[in-house]
This record gives structure tokens, sequence and C-alpha cells, in this order.
């Protein structure tokens, strides 16, 4: 094996290892718990949205105003 060779093996294996630690982070924070009541309003998160997403963190209705107001930035 050349040093061509090995440094380019380190790197993917570097970015296996950075891939995996991502991966890892994901579904950490999928399986953390939200609040019961919305970081924006401050009223509680229903029971519907709560089951469907646990891990969330505003209501259903102050979700949707994020999103439109993101997609209205990327436009």
């Amino acid at each position: 094996m050349n040093i061509g060779d090995f440094a380019r093996e380190l790197g993917e294996e570097r970015v296996e290892r950075e891939r995996d630690v991502a991966i890892e982070r994901a579904r950490a924070s999928l399986k953390q718990e939200g609040s019961d009541d919305c970081e924006d309003c401050a009223r509680p998160i229903g029971q519907a949205r709560r089951k469907a997403m646990p891990s969330a963190t505003r209501c259903i209705s102050c979700q949707e105003d994020l999103e439109s107001q993101q997609r209205k930035v990327g436009a």
C-alpha cells in the first residue's frame, strides 16, 4: 500500500466515523421527549401531536407557522 492509498483509506474511515456519530446523535434526539408546553406560545402541546412526534417542542400551530416562515425565506 502506498502513501496515497493509506491517506485515502484514513480519510474514508474518518468520514464513516463522523457519519456514524451523526446517526447516533440523531437517534438519541429522536428518543428524547419534548416538552409538555410549546416553546413559542407556552400553550400545552396536544396529545395527538405528542403521540405522533414525542420529541416535539412546539404545538402544531406554531410548528406550521415556523415551517411557513422557513419556506418564505428559502423561496
